[in-house]
C-alpha cells in the first residue's frame, strides 16, 4: 500500500507550521513482511529541511534503514520518563549506507539534499508498532534541522525544557 503524507499531516511537528513548504513531504510504500520504502521529497518548510513525522517504537526490536538514494540526516533521540530529551544524535546519511535505530530511541529522516531521499526499512508495518504521540506533544524532536545560509544548522525546539548536546556518529 502506498500512502502520501501531506503538509497538513506534518504541521504538528514543524518549527513553523504556517511557513510555506513542501506540499507532499513524503511517501511510504508498506510491503508485506515488514519491509517499507520511504521517499522523502527535497525542499524546505520555511527554514526547516523537509522531514518525516518521526516516532518512537512500541516494539523491542532494532529498526534498520538502508539508504537507496539521496542524502540526508537521521535524527535519533532518547527521552527520559518525563518526555524530555535525554540524548540527541544525528548521522549524515547517503546512498549505500545502513543505519540501526537502537531500542528506546525515536527517530526521524531529514532530506538536506537536492534530490529525493529513498530508504528501505524493516519496521513491522503494524500500526501499533509506532508511537507518534511523544513527537506530536512536543511538536517534533529537541532540535529542528534548518538551513543557515546554505549550511545545515540546528534550532532548539522551545517545547522542550532540556536540550542535550548534539552528538554525531
Amino acid at each position: 500500500m502506498i500512502s502520501a503524507r501531506t503538509r497538513q499531516e506534518l504541521k504538528d511537528v514543524l518549527m513553523d507550521p504556517k511557513a510555506f513548504g513542501v506540499k507532499e513531504p513524503y511517501f511510504v510504500i508498506r510491503g508485506e513482511g515488514g519491509q517499507n520504502i520511504t521517499v522523502l521529497t527535497p525542499g524546505k518548510n520555511g527554514e526547516e529541511y523537509n522531514k518525516t513525522y518521526g516516532h518512537f517504537h512500541n516494539f523491542q526490536g532494532v529498526e534498520i534503514y538502508n539508504v537507496v538514494y539521496g542524502q540526508g540526516v537521521i535524527i535519533m533521540q532518547r527521552n527520559d520518563e518525563n518526555g524530555e530529551a535525554k540524548e540527541f544524535r544525528i548521522m549524515g546519511i547517503r546512498s549505500g549506507m545502513s543505519v540501526e535505530i537502537p531500542i528506546g530511541y525515536g527517530h526521524c529522516l531529514v532530506n538536506v539534499g537536492k534530490t529525493y531521499l529513498v530508504t528501505i526499512d524493516n519496521s513491522p508495518g503494524d500500526a501499533k508498532a509506532d508511537n507518534y504521540q511523544p513527537v506530536k506533544e512536543k511538536h517534533g524532536f529537541a532540535y529542528y534541522i534548518v538551513d543557515k545560509k546554505g549550511e545545515v544548522g540546528f534550532d532548539q525546539n522551545p517545547h522542550y525544557h532540556l536540550h542535550p548536546q548534539i552528538s554525531t556518529y
